[in-house]
């Protein structure tokens, strides 16, 4: 089975027969020793330290359908190399388009996003409402919020109400988060506080797996449906991602920060910033892959599935929707 690579340290990679070849690199530009990496395993790569690398390798990598998501020292995404989309087909184009253009078919989509995203926060602090946690208030003021979900007439409207949900919905952190982390309110660029730093390094990961998803699909990475479609960005893997960070970035949050795996050591606190240090990335990265690989018995299908292939069987059921077959259903978690 193929696997996601998380490359850490600053480097160089190159292409050696059909293995990639990394030499680390230290600060001093000394090098370290290569590891060696069968093309044929890898899924595709995540790179948090400096890569060099030349134009023949990422040839290379596209022909063999691998993608290479980067991230900066302040945890911020920096952008992808993806392969030339091999799925791609003109007539899902065409309807996905169709979708994006007319505003009353782009609304239904938006709508399903947004509610599938606050359905299953609900359901997080529900599980902590049954362990008596002082969050009944909370939930009952998403609900109010999520009454108005169906009335929006506009994108933007739909936007100020999700935005509204998630502002609730993180209000609730600081009750459940049980160690001496505090997160008092959402920051991103840079984040305030160690919550901060891992609500954005995880949603950049969870963006990053929606897209390597997306890209296994027809889908266009670029026509979305609740966020606006920009110039640099894959905004239908935006889209995406709204449902499944509460699953997969909060509860992870939760658990790395109540069983104290990740600590306050494991943080970089500069001026007005707050970022991951290598070891804290580490833990990070290495209790997501074991979160995305995890599988469960599917409610639908009856057989086991993993959280990432669950991404992409979400990918499937909008292409169905887009092309008339099926009305898409967001995935709401029933545990």
């Amino acid at each position: 089975m193929k696997k996601t690579y998380y490359l850490f340290n600053p480097g160089r990679l190159s292409r050696k027969d059909n293995t990639l070849k990394f030499t680390p690199t230290d600060a001093n530009g000394n090098e370290g020793t290569p590891k060696y990496i069968p093309i044929e395993g890898i899924a595709d790569l995540f790179c948090f330290g400096s890569l060099d690398a030349n134009s023949a390798l990422y040839t290379f990598l596209g022909k063999q359908g691998i993608a290479v998501h980067f991230f900066d020292y302040y945890e911020h995404y920096s952008g992808s190399f993806m392969p030339k989309e091999y799925l791609l087909a003109g007539k899902m184009q065409i309807e996905q388009t169709k979708n994006y253009i007319d505003n009353k078919k782009r609304l239904i989509l938006a709508r399903k996003f947004v509610s599938g995203a606050s359905f299953n926060m609900v359901k997080n602090l529900r599980y902590y409402i049954n362990r008596d946690r002082d969050l009944q208030d909370i939930q009952d003021a998403i609900e109010r919020y999520n009454s108005l979900i169906e009335s929006s007439n506009e994108v933007d409207e739909l936007m100020g109400v999700e935005g509204n949900i998630r502002q609730m919905y993180y209000s609730a952190f600081n009750d459940i988060i049980t160690s001496d982390f505090t997160m008092d309110t959402r920051s991103k660029r840079p984040p305030q506080n160690e919550i901060n730093a891992l609500i954005s390094f995880g949603n950049m990961m969870c963006y990053s797996l929606c897209l390597s998803q997306i890209y296994h699909t027809q889908l266009n990475p670029t026509i979305s449906f609740l966020h606006e479609p920009g110039y640099r960005r894959y905004s239908l893997a935006l889209d995406l991602a709204e449902i499944f960070k509460p699953l997969l970035v909060d509860r992870l949050i939760f658990r790395l920060l109540n069983k104290k795996e990740i600590q306050a050591k494991d943080f970089d606190h500069q001026l007005n910033s707050c970022v991951l240090k290598e070891s804290g990335r580490k833990i990070f990265v290495k209790a997501w892959e074991e979160k995305v690989t995890e599988t469960f018995k599917h409610p639908v299908l009856k057989r086991s599935v993993s959280y990432k292939h669950l991404i992409k069987l979400e990918c499937y059921k909008l292409s169905k929707h887009i092309l008339g077959i099926e009305e898409y259903k967001p995935f709401k978690s029933r545990w």
